[in-house]
């Protein structure tokens, strides 16, 4: 099954979803500017998708019983309501820089709420290096093959994660808490799916009641599943510190700062940060690095 649409802007497909679901390196993807792979589950059943971009028009190739609601979501994937010529530069010489080198930068919506907070809560409190390795540990010993022809690997389903046990974790570096947590959240995966029809306060809200779901985890849920272009991630450790360097030239600096220095930028202010945080731009760093931590220690 094929559709092509057309967007101007064109999206940079490895920009669009190298972000979504795990990021850089997730077994679900092999992505360039121009052609891109994505493993998902759908309401409909798994599905893969290929896309090919040449010049405005991006045409998407599907397999599996996800298929057609793959292709019928695809607007939303590509970005499609958002509007990447509309962020307001307020003649920031950095700001107007970075627009113009990430023009090819929409905002997914995938509206697979599950299979992005499950990545999420395994990148809490820990570096990037200990998320993925723990996020593909997951995936091969509870995922399964994607349809079509290329060798991708679904996410476990919210069946399966829902049903484990604390102990079926704890050999991929899962600790109790995240554990826990994915437990929870798989339980409870089709009302947290019913988010994506919400308006955004509510969507929050819903989120937000679960326990261990805080404002940076919710954001992050929030910018893939709902397209969210404002939805910034409060409490990460380094993106204060990037964003005042970035647009102040203060090296160090709170949450509080870093909306503040943020706000001009509404409603593009997840777009503000994540393009400063993909353009390389770092605060001074004065302490050691975090170390990646095995497992075994815990």
């Amino acid at each position: 099954m094929q559709r092509t649409i057309s967007l101007d802007p064109p999206p940079d497909l490895r920009l669009l979803l190298n972000r979504l679901n795990g990021g850089l390196g997730h077994p679900t993807r092999k992505n360039t500017p121009t052609q891109a792979w994505r493993a998902s589950r759908t309401p409909e059943g798994p599905a893969t998708l290929r896309l090919e971009l040449e010049g405005t028009h991006i045409t998407a190739t599907a397999w599996g019983p996800g298929a057609e609601w793959s292709l019928e979501q695809l607007p939303g994937l590509l970005g499609a309501a958002d509007d990447p010529d509309g962020f307001p530069t307020n003649d920031h010489r950095l700001m107007r820089e970075l627009k113009g080198r990430f023009r090819g930068l929409r905002i997914a919506r995938t509206e697979r709420v599950h299979e992005a907070i499950v990545p999420i809560i395994l990148g809490q409190v820990v570096t990037t290096k200990e998320a993925h390795r723990a996020e593909r540990a997951l995936n091969k010993a509870h995922g399964e093959a994607a349809p079509g022809p290329e060798p991708l690997w679904l996410q476990p389903s919210p069946e399966v994660l829902g049903r484990l046990s604390h102990e079926d974790y704890h050999p991929l570096g899962i600790g109790r808490n995240k554990a826990q947590l994915i437990i929870e959240v798989s339980r409870r995966a089709s009302r947290l799916e019913e988010i994506a029809a919400m308006s955004t306060e509510d969507a929050e809200r819903r989120l937000r009641a679960v326990r261990g779901i805080g404002p940076w985890s919710s954001a992050l849920v929030m910018s893939e599943a709902l397209g969210d272009p404002d939805a910034v991630p409060v409490g990460d450790y380094h993106l204060p510190n990037t964003v005042a360097w970035a647009l102040a030239g203060e090296a160090r600096a709170t949450d509080r700062r870093m909306l503040e220095l943020l706000e001009p930028y509404r409603p593009h202010r997840y777009r503000a940060a994540l393009m400063i945080k993909l353009s390389g731009i770092g605060a001074p760093k004065y302490g050691p690095r975090t170390p990646v931590r095995s497992f075994a220690q815990f």
